[in-house]
């Protein structure tokens, strides 16, 4: 049960290269919920903003830049957090961002690297905890993070340490989680936003596919594989739900869960309606 369509091929593919290209891949992620998407016209659209911000910031100095960044995103175009209806899955989706102007962080980090990029200006994503960054590095070394959901804000690294003690009473940050984050690691954020949206929606056809893209990702991660299997269950398809959870459990070892695994698979077996 392996949903061979355009948009899974297209998102393979991209991941052959290296890096993967995030708009594209992005954009492949978003086609499998919109089938009759056209990726380029999203390109275009990305490189039209681009266009613009590099007439604001002709000589290309990276101060210059970022702000040039943030007046055409966030004060002409209007990007901005979607506090209201956080879990909207259409957040996730890079299209729904662009045509919307609504997102998570991660998304609207996105959106805000892949514009910069085009305009000469390296940028690394931040898997910084319960939220998402951006960051320039200087040839320096000196470093400057951008909050996207926040309408562009400019930090420092003690100021995002600062943040997080002061939103968990006091804990320290691992610095680490300063750290910039590979495009394929982005993806797979990307991907787990969607799969938690849609597994507690009850959404069994959509986790499905999101599960399988992050099993694309990262064949070796056994949550996405049992969840899959346990998917597939509930969707009635055996074999693969079969195939799915006998590989967790061989490769999980002693995990909490396998008598629960052990027990769909035995209804599987039995051809037995599973209880939801």
């Amino acid at each position: 049960m392996i949903f061979e369509g355009k948009a899974r091929a297209r998102f393979v593919s991209l991941l052959q290269r290296d890096p993967a290209p995030l708009d594209e891949a992005a954009l492949a992620i978003a086609e499998e919920e919109y089938p009759r998407l056209e990726a380029e016209e999203y390109l275009v659209r990305l490189d039209a903003l681009a266009q613009r911000v590099r007439k604001k910031a002709p000589t290309g100095g990276s101060a210059t830049s970022l702000h040039a960044l943030r007046k055409v995103l966030f004060e002409e175009e209007g990007y901005r957090g979607n506090e209201a209806e956080y879990d909207d899955p259409r957040n996730s989706f890079l299209n729904e961002v662009l045509d919307r102007r609504l997102g998570l962080p991660i998304t609207l980090c996105v959106l805000y690297m892949e514009v910069a990029r085009r305009i000469g200006l390296p940028l690394q994503g931040v898997g910084y905890p319960g939220h998402f960054l951006a960051k320039y590095v200087s040839t320096g070394g000196a470093e400057v993070f951008v909050d996207a959901f926040n309408g562009g804000e400019m930090l420092s690294a003690d100021e995002c340490v600062a943040r997080y003690r002061a939103r968990t009473g006091g804990r320290e940050l691992d610095r680490r989680h300063l750290a910039g984050v590979a495009p394929r690691q982005i993806l797979a954020r990307m991907l787990h936003n969607l799969k938690r949206i849609y597994l507690e929606r009850r959404d069994d056809v959509r986790a499905y596919w999101v599960l399988d893209r992050i099993l694309v990702l990262a064949p070796g991660q056994l949550e996405a594989l049992r969840d899959r299997g346990l998917v597939s269950a509930r969707l009635g398809v055996a074999a693969p739900a079969e195939r799915d959870l006998e590989a967790y459990l061989a490769r999980a070892g002693s995990a909490a869960d396998g008598a629960e695994v052990r027990r769909v698979l035995a209804a599987l077996r039995g051809r037995r309606p599973l209880v939801n």
